[in-house]
């Protein structure tokens, strides 16, 4: 029997991301209408929207949709903003992201992983996205700032130059420590150098290139 996915995505978010306090009513919209299932390997299509983390390539995962819940809502988006997405993955955060905002520059370091987004981006109208491919922690500077950073990969400690990025009133959502246990925290721009913080839930995900701890020797 084939899979009915549009009844599938609804449930998704009414039965995990809306009780994971997730109830902006433009998030949850956007996670109803972007198709989840056209943006994961065929092989993982049937468990597109199961309350899983799954396997890209390279290491990397793609964020459970209950996790992509609190990071639209986080960021709190709005038709005027310009977003810069660290680390592109699937792509599909990129297209939730681009239905919220006004631009999106999304980057990855894996050239496959560009060109695949780009492709499953096109095929679903997203045109408001600019794909780069480049390494974010030391290969990568932007030509200008943003409303909303968005990383997809933990760091250990927020690089400096991630901060820089945010226009005043720009919010970055970040997760950060050390694995198992690190935490997903939201930084806004206040201006004049200064910035709120506010710790969101526990999480962990693998880390950016050049964002792990530094490896300790024990004798």
């Amino acid at each position: 029997m084939a899979m009915n996915f549009e009844q599938a995505r609804q449930n998704m978010v009414e039965n995990q991301v809306r009780p994971w306090e997730v109830l902006d009513a433009d998030v949850l919209e956007t996670l109803k209408s972007v198709r989840r299932e056209d943006f994961v390997a065929p092989e993982h299509r049937n468990v597109a929207f199961a309350d899983l983390t799954l396997p890209l390539g390279h290491g990397e995962v793609m964020m459970k949709p209950v996790i992509e819940g609190r990071v639209l809502q986080a960021v709190a988006l709005n038709k005027v903003d310009e977003v810069l997405e660290i680390g592109t993955g699937s792509g599909y955060l990129t297209a939730c992201l681009a239905r919220l905002a006004a631009k999106v520059t999304s980057l990855d370091m894996h050239a496959d992983f560009v060109e695949a987004a780009r492709a499953r981006l096109a095929a679903a109208g997203v045109a408001n996205v600019s794909l780069e491919t480049a390494e974010a922690v030391n290969g990568y500077t932007p030509a200008g700032v943003f409303d909303a950073v968005v990383v997809t990969g933990a760091v250990h400690t927020v690089p400096e130059k991630f901060v820089r990025w945010l226009k005043p009133g720009g919010r970055m959502f970040v997760v950060r420590g050390d694995s198992p246990a690190q935490t997903a925290v939201l930084l806004t721009h206040e201006g004049d150098g200064r910035y709120r913080e506010e710790s969101l839930f526990e999480t962990d995900l693998p880390y950016l290139a050049h964002a792990a701890p530094v490896k300790r020797f024990v004798l």
